[in-house]
């Protein structure tokens, strides 16, 4: 049997098996079994196919592995759902008012229910800031 082939099946086992975990450990030791296989197939011996396994594994650890567990930890910058109102202006359609200074305002072209953190009623048609969304309500400030 070929040389080459053993490291080949260690690749693409390896590579397979980070594929399913997504560990982040499993890749770089697929990465230098077909480092190992290209020097098999250039010729090399099992003593340079071995080392030349161990120096690309560790350079790929040393060198990819850290950069993509950082990307991994940083958080989205994207906001989604009800996170994504909070800051957005609304309008009055209904006067906010009453003891509980509840109403109606017009957000990304849906009616929520509004209630006011101030002390002030607002007429229909002032613009309010959204602060918080708490359930189905929009706790605006204006």
């Amino acid at each position: 049997m070929d040389a080459w082939i053993p490291w080949l099946l260690v690749a693409v086992a390896l590579g397979v098996g980070e594929v399913l975990t997504l560990s982040l450990f499993l890749g770089p030791f697929a990465v230098g079994g077909g480092a190992a296989a290209l020097t098999a197939l250039a010729g090399g011996g099992f003593g340079p196919q071995v080392v030349v396994f161990a120096v690309v594994t560790a350079l790929v650890f040393g060198l990819v592995r850290p950069v993509a567990k950082r990307h991994l930890r940083q958080p989205s910058s994207t906001k989604t759902g009800t996170a994504a109102l909070v800051g957005r202006t609304a309008v009055v359609v209904r006067a906010i008012e009453g003891p509980e200074l509840l109403g109606q305002v017009r957000l990304d072209g849906e009616i929520w229910t509004a209630r006011l953190e101030g002390h002030e009623p607002v007429p229909v048609g002032a613009t309010v800031t959204v602060a918080e969304i708490r359930g189905a309500t929009a706790v605006v400030v204006d």
